[in-house]
Order: structure tokens, then sequence, then C-alpha cells
């Protein structure tokens, strides 16, 4: 459905890639970045600052698609050997371009410094067989080599590995491409769908469901990560010449999200960032309602999600992080009595945590979150992952409504804290979306 005349192989170069040292954001980007084209990648591939690995990862890529993009090794030094490497593999000669040389000169003079070093006169080479493209971002310039023949054109373009400027020149990227193949390309759109509190287990079987009848030019995929489940919705912009086309693909994208409505109740929330932070602000903003958090096992982590985004000043009055008993006691009002006789992780004390810093930070809603996260701390009846989460909210004729629960995460010390934070968080979004008679605004 969505495939395409034209594919794409990603090939990033760096030691530090293959080390561990840093963490290969390049290439997802360039791979959402050439679907959105028209150009899905087929394959990719990480190699080190070697000539021979570069020309063998280069050959063997265009053996595979027309368009290469090789980001990493562009700079000025020694260990910077992705541009030889490829005008190797390709058999074209590398030229000094004068432009490119004035271009040099032009920075360094603005930056206070002197003619370019050999070094530097490396950025000024472009191949003879091929173009560069000018960076608006930084020094190195994009190369495109010409590949393959006048009946079947291939393209191998080199992009700066800093991330900045790999994306600074990508829309002069697509433009060469568009120009290239035309036709043969097939845009998708996307629309991702953002969900929380559902394991990707549960949700999978309940999408492939709703949308076996409904959405048969539309593909799924699932993103999942501690905080919750994406879903991207992908649908073929066909024909790419049709001025209706893109209207017809939002309407295919419309029917597939109609058919998951039901699957996704209360577990779906809207959010441009993709954190749920952003739509329970946007709720409490709404009913003027300000919240406090009182948080032992996830130290401050909710707070530090709520205050990490703009505008937090105007929902968020505060948090405690009550680790010890005696701050719990002293500074929530936690009984003594409920600490000894049912122990800090409990239905008990998480409840009084919520309710105390309501009336401690003067808030109308209040999270509570008091757990185990291990490593070590665990007992037969409370194993690590073991956490107590309450949420206190205005209730009807002046109350208050207050839930809690027990929730069992997995994984090491950071997941458990990171799940149990995005668990309290959906209960509050749960508690604010339900209806105005439950919540009683």
């Amino acid at each position: 459905m969505t495939g395409s005349g034209v594919r794409a192989v990603v090939v990033t170069v760096g030691e530090e890639l293959l080390s561990g040292a840093t963490v290969d954001g390049n290439a997802a980007w360039l791979g959402r970045a050439l679907a959105g084209l028209g150009i899905p990648v087929d394959h990719r591939l990480t190699v080190g600052d070697r000539d021979d690995d570069i020309v063998r990862a280069v050959r063997t890529s265009l053996d595979r698609a027309p368009v290469v993009l090789v980001t990493g090794g562009l700079g000025p030094t020694a260990d910077d050997r992705t541009r030889p490497a490829v005008a190797r593999a390709l058999g074209v000669d590398l030229v000094e371009d004068p432009l490119l040389v004035e271009r040099l000169r032009e920075r360094l003079r603005a930056a206070g410094r002197g003619a370019p070093t050999p070094g530097l006169r490396r950025l000024a080479l472009r191949p003879t067989a091929g173009r560069a493209l000018p960076n608006p971002a930084g020094a190195a310039p994009g190369l495109v080599f010409d590949a393959g023949s006048p009946d079947a054109p291939g393209r191998v373009v080199l992009l700066p590995g800093v991330p900045r400027e790999m994306r600074a020149l990508f829309p002069a990227v697509a433009q060469e491409l568009r120009a290239v193949f035309g036709d043969r390309l097939r845009p998708v759109v996307n629309r991702v769908i953002h969900t929380t509190g559902i394991p990707e287990s549960e949700l999978a079987p309940r999408v492939d469901r709703a949308l076996a009848d409904a959405a048969a030019e539309v593909e799924v995929a699932f993103l999942p990560d501690l905080t919750g489940v994406d879903l991207r919705l992908t649908t073929a912009v066909e024909p790419p010449g049709d001025e209706g086309a893109r209207e017809r693909a939002a309407a295919r994208l419309d029917g597939a999200e109609a058919a998951l409505a039901s699957v996704l109740d209360g577990v779906r929330f809207e959010a441009a960032s993709g954190d749920l932070v952003e739509t329970v602000a946007g709720l409490l903003e709404g009913r003027g309602w300000w919240l406090a958090t009182a948080e032992s096992c996830t130290g401050g982590l909710l707070a530090q999600r709520w205050t990490a985004r703009a505008g937090a000043s105007r929902t968020f009055r505060g948090g405690v992080v009550a680790y010890a008993n005696e701050v719990k006691e002293g500074w929530l009002g936690v009984p003594a009595a409920v600490l000894e006789a049912q122990g800090a992780v409990s239905e008990a004390v998480a409840v009084a945590m919520a309710t105390g810093a309501c009336q401690a930070l003067d808030a109308e809603c209040g999270v509570g979150i008091t757990g185990v996260a291990g490593p070590g701390g665990g007992t037969p009846d409370k194993p690590v992952g073991t956490v107590w989460i309450a949420v206190s909210v205005p209730g009807p004729g002046g109350g208050r409504r207050t839930e809690a629960f027990r929730g069992q995460y997995p994984g090491d010390r950071e997941a458990v804290r990171v799940m149990a934070a995005q668990a309290a968080l959906h209960r509050l979004f749960r508690m604010l979306a339900a209806p105005s008679e439950e919540a009683g605004s």
C-alpha cells in the first residue's frame, strides 16, 4: 500500500556510533523525513571512519536502492573520511570549488580568523559528477554525487553528522530528489495517536480487530515506551500529482480513527508534544484548579515533568519529596499510627499523602505516590515494583473524590519510577476527564 518505486538506504558514519558513545538519532530522523517525501528507507547501516568500510557500505547500498544518504565524517580533520571514500566508491574525482572556498573565507572573516588552513580547505571539495549543497547552519556543505545512469538515475547524498546542520540541509536534499525522481515518488501522510495506561500486548489485538474491515489502506505501527504506546497511522497519497489525493488520504485516516474510537476510550489523549502533562495541565487550567504532588519512590519525577513545561506556574502549586516517614508525618500529616500499622507502601499512606499535599500546598488536586522502586527493599507482600498511588480531586457538594490503586511495575529502578509517575498522571487525567456529575466540576 505504501510502497514506492524509489527506496533509500541511510548510512551513518562514526566510530562513536559503533562504540555507543553517541546515540544515532540522525538515521531515525532521516527515516521519517524520507518517508514523508515518498522514499521509504529500505535499509540502515552504521560504519566506522575507515575508507574500506565506507566504500563497501556505499556500493552495497546502491545495489539495494537508488538513493543513499550518508551522514557524518565531513569535517576538516584527518579522521573525516567520508568525502574521499565515497568518491572512491563511485569512481569520481573531487575538485576544489572556488565558490565554496570564498564562502569558507567569508565565514572565517566574520569570526575574526585568518585564511583557511589546508585542513579547512577540504570543506571546499565537491564531486566532479555532482554538486555541493550550501550549509545554512555550518561550514561543511552537503554533497550530491550522481550515480546510476540516465535511464536509472541514482543519488548519493553526503550530509554533516551534526544533527542541526543535517536537518538544515534536508530541504535542499528533498528538492534534489524530487527533481530527479519526480512521479516515481509515493508520498505518505501520517497521523499519531497517543495512548497510555494500556500495554502494547493488549492494545495491538484490539486495534487489529477494529481496523480489520475499516481501513485496508491504512497501515498501523505501534511505538511503545515506558509512558505509553503511540499509534502511527500511515496511508499513501496516490496518485501523487492528483489535487484531491491528500484529501482522500486524510479521509482514510479519519475513517481509521473513527473505527478506533471505542477501542481507545479512556486511554487516548491529545497532546501536540506527546506528553500527557500537556493534556492534564490544560484540563486543570480550564477549571482554574491547582495541582500539588507528594512523591516518595518517584523522588519528584512527576513534579519535574510538570515544571519542565512552559506555563507550569499556571497549574502547579508545588511538590513534596517525602522519602522519610518523618517527612510524610511532619509535612503531609500522614498519621504515625498508619505508618506503623500499614507501612509506608500502603493505600492509606498514599491517600494521606495526596490529601495532605492538597492541604499543605493549598491545591484543589493532589497526587500521592509511595512504593518500592528497587533494586532492594522488596518483601514477599510488597515486592520490588509495588507502588501505591492516590489521586484526590474536588468532588460533588464541596467534598473530595479520592481514588487509590496498587500498581506492580516491571523493570529496573528507573523503569518503575517512570511508569509509576505516568500511571499517577493517567489516573488524574481520567478523573478530570470524567463527566461533570462524577468529577464535581
